[in-house]
């Protein structure tokens, strides 16, 4: 009795308010110490990944030229009539991308493709929309969010209609250049471009005389936020909308490749873009002016889809630009950056299949010797 008497006027047994109180603000600060750590770690599994996705790219395309004997290129179609497909116009490049596929574990979409119809009537029409809206993975980056919404495709027939824009973060680089085909009958400088059917201008590893260690194949890219309505860098802002272009004696549309205009008119063309800017999201046909879908899909061998240059450093302080007097999709000269939501920079793919972090603090004149192909430029690792 003596005993149970002491201890029920004892101190009970448990915590007081206080201790709890410190218990949790302990484990609150814990957590507020750890939190960067971890997502820094989440953080770098995903540019592994992203690096990883990369160099499956790279190496595809270097198998793909061992193949062929040739690297594969956007490949403009001339109508195909005979096919008898609804309101088949022949319009619609395919892109690198697509004709890689079978040679990085994508062969069940290459095979569901029907190659002889061009990229936007394949989707118009529903030909092998389910393939060409399926996500590949492997031109995804994990960092970045992917495309929302439905494609806009099938003459809105369901369920086709309902597809979701598959993404792509890569793209298939023509070097320093804002023309994605041959301009006056000189091709872009780098690996890529757009060729019609028995063009010449296809490309070999032979062709790579700056060395496939030392020329980008790919590059990457945030994908847009789809809103005509709001201003984001990677956003294209078109610049010739119902106007002629011309930078002071440079003429882009006629002289594409840098440095053929001199850092002054190129300059000036880069401050064009910028005044546009706030102007293009204005007015009902804002989808015209600002092109707000950067890398929607993989299919379509087109500057905004899959191509883009080597202009600018990754992550610059300016938009991206389209020069497009009639209205429409990405289908005219521009500049699309590397741009990433890695911090510092973005990742390239060379043409021998390497991928490296690009600075984006890499000189301009660094980033037009790696876009070319055969430029004779000397570019030293050390400085990217």
């Amino acid at each position: 009795m003596r005993v149970n008497k002491w201890m029920s006027r004892g101190r009970p047994i448990g915590f007081t308010l206080i201790e709890l109180l410190v218990v949790i603000a302990i484990i609150a600060v814990l957590i507020a110490l750890l939190l960067p750590a971890v997502q820094a770690a989440r953080e770098a599994a995903r540019r592994a990944q992203c690096t990883n996705n990369m160099k499956q790219l790279g190496l595809a395309v270097a198998n793909y030229e061992s193949s062929h004997i040739a690297y594969p290129q956007a490949y403009a179609q001339t109508g195909f009539a005979g096919y008898n497909t609804a309101g088949d116009s022949g319009w619609g490049n395919w892109s690198i991308h697509a004709y890689v596929l079978a040679y990085m574990d994508g062969g069940p979409v290459y095979n569901a493709i029907n190659f002889s119809i061009a990229s936007a009537d394949n989707l118009d029409n529903a030909f092998q929309a389910t393939a060409i809206g399926t996500r590949v993975s492997s031109f995804l980056c994990p960092s970045s969010p992917l495309p929302v919404g439905n494609m806009y495709c099938c003459l809105g027939v369901a369920p086709f209609n309902q597809i979701r824009f598959p993404g792509n973060n890569y793209w298939a680089s023509v070097g320093a250049s804002v023309e994605p085909w041959p301009s006056q009958g000189v091709p872009p400088p780098g690996i890529f471009s757009i060729i019609g059917p028995g063009d010449p201008s296809i490309v070999r590893v032979a062709d790579v005389t700056d060395g496939t260690s030392n020329t980008i194949a790919f590059g990457e890219w945030k994908i847009g936020d789809f809103n005509s309505a709001q201003l984001s860098l990677q956003d294209a802002i078109d610049i010739l909308q119902n106007s002629v272009g011309t930078f002071g004696s440079w003429n882009p549309m006629g002289q594409s490749t840098m440095p053929s205009a001199t850092l002054p008119v190129f300059t000036t063309f880069l401050q064009t873009c910028q005044a546009k800017a706030p102007a293009s999201i204005v007015g009902g046909s804002n989808w015209k002016t600002n092109k707000s879908n950067l890398g929607r899909e993989w299919a379509q061998g087109m500057f905004g889809h899959t191509m883009g240059t080597t202009l600018l450093a990754p992550n610059p302080p300016y938009y991206n630009c389209n020069m497009e007097s009639w209205g429409g999709d990405f289908d005219a000269p521009g500049m699309y950056n590397l741009s990433s939501f890695h911090p510092g920079g973005a990742n390239v793919a060379f043409a021998d299949g390497s991928v490296r972090f690009l600075k984006s603090s890499t000189a301009m004149n660094i980033m037009w010797g790696l876009g070319s192909k055969a430029g004779g430029e000397v570019v030293s690792s050390d400085s990217y």
